[in-house]
């Protein structure tokens, strides 16, 4: 089976997406799949791409067994701005199309979002090369961009929200990574039988329990703080002002850290504000190299997976099952019977609070704090329930046969997950 796989982000791009598409991509090449990735320059972590690629337009390249083709996009400046994120998704798209059109005919088309437009590539390179596409759900947009204010014209909404319609309505299959997913493409009108849930993965192998006295910690000067981790994306999403207000109560502890690590539209406004609060217990570091991931997660005595009121719902955080997978106990500010807040009460591997609360969220980390054998026990249950049901072993497998079942145009089934 030749498989296109149509991606944003593809390794050693250090978004989470990269790391998903990868891996999935050495699955199916390990099952004597032929995968042909087209995919644009690296530049998430830097908002710029990489100087390597820089001044071309296409550069072809072998990652493993996969074929990689890379393009060209337009990388704005400042990614709050939505005419400069718009024009990134459409140069990539405009690329990556005209690349896709000139390769070998595919027996099935695989597009993880985001973007949203990422949908109408694969729906021209399926009408071009007669094959198949299925769409992967990361996100729900328009969704997420209205609930977070970003998008507010009524034009633009009913414009991409005839695109979603019309992504879901051409693909053979649409995949989502949870059972609150699944439910918002139902009352769209998107047929059940359609819809396979698939959960995202963890490389249980590379992000493992480490101890917290690791060179990542001696060289950062960790190892006698209580680190209060938050790593990703640092965007609009996550509302970590809300962090910042819980350090802010926390401010007389010199013991407890908050350590933001990552990049994102939010970041300059949020170290201007941690400025102005003058709060020494916070601190910022940039994305760090992938091989220093599983000894950044060592470092930390807990970590915080926040998101804006009503985001749980069209957003689950993959960065979840890599604190699970590292062992470490997780304080989720997420809305209440979301899917992140299953799944952390199913496998007993932290505490929720409701969103936006940082009284709420300051309780959690101090109660965890002083209760050194609970934080064990959390870490050891998440790292347990990932193992049984989140490796990449597991996931590639469900993508496989889903795959297979298009390309032979055989009707989808649901899938399940161990979120339900």
């Amino acid at each position: 089976m030749n498989v296109f796989l149509l991606t944003l982000y593809f390794h050693p791009d250090l978004a989470a997406n990269s790391t998903i598409v990868s891996r999935l991509a050495e699955g199916l090449c390990a099952s004597t799949h032929q995968v042909t990735v087209i995919t644009a320059f690296p530049h998430y972590d830097t908002n710029r791409i990489w100087p390597a690629y820089r001044g071309k337009l296409v550069q072809h390249e072998r990652w493993g067994e996969s074929d990689i083709y890379r393009v060209w996009l337009y990388v704005p400046p400042h990614k709050t701005n939505l005419l400069g994120r718009l024009s990134n998704y459409v140069s990539f798209n405009v690329f990556s199309t005209l690349v896709g059109l000139l390769l070998p005919r595919p027996d099935v088309i695989l597009a993880p979002s985001p973007p949203l437009t990422i949908g109408l590539t694969a729906w021209l390179l399926g009408l071009w090369h007669r094959a198949p596409y299925v769409y992967n759900v990361q996100d729900i947009y328009p969704d997420v961009a209205v609930r977070l204010g970003a998008l507010k014209s009524r034009r633009a909404i009913a414009f991409f929200s005839w695109m979603e319609r019309f992504v879901y309505r051409h693909a053979a299959a649409v995949t989502v990574i949870s059972e609150g997913f699944r439910r918002n493409l139902l009352r769209k009108g998107v047929p059940g039988a359609k819809i396979a849930l698939i959960p995202n993965f963890c490389d249980t192998k590379f992000v493992a329990p480490r101890p917290k006295d690791n060179p990542f910690a001696r060289r950062e000067g960790l190892v006698e703080r209580f680190v209060v981790l938050y790593a990703g994306n640092v965007g609009l999403s996550q509302g970590l002002e809300h962090v910042l207000a819980a350090a802010q109560l926390l401010a007389e502890r010199q013991d407890i850290l908050f350590l933001i690590v990552g990049n994102g539209s939010a970041r300059p406004s949020l170290e201007g504000q941690a400025f102005a609060l003058n709060l020494p217990n916070v601190r910022f570091l940039p994305f760090q190299p992938w091989e220093d991931v599983p000894d950044l997660y060592a470092s930390a005595d807990l970590c915080l997976v926040p998101l804006r009121k009503g985001i749980a719902q069209e957003s689950v955080p993959s960065k979840a099952l890599t604190i699970m997978a590292a062992g470490r106990p997780i304080v989720a500010s997420v809305d209440a019977e979301s899917d992140i807040w299953r799944c952390i009460q199913e496998a007993d591997c932290g505490l929720c609070v409701p969103p936006e609360d940082p009284d709420a969220l300051v309780t959690a980390i101090l109660g965890l704090y002083a209760d050194p054998e609970r934080r064990r026990r959390l870490g050891a249950n998440g790292r347990r329930h990932v193992l049984s049901h989140y490796t990449p072993e597991i996931v590639a497998q469900q993508y496989e046969e889903l795959l297979q079942r298009v390309a032979r145009h055989v009707p989808v089934s649901q899938g399940h997950s161990a979120l339900e």
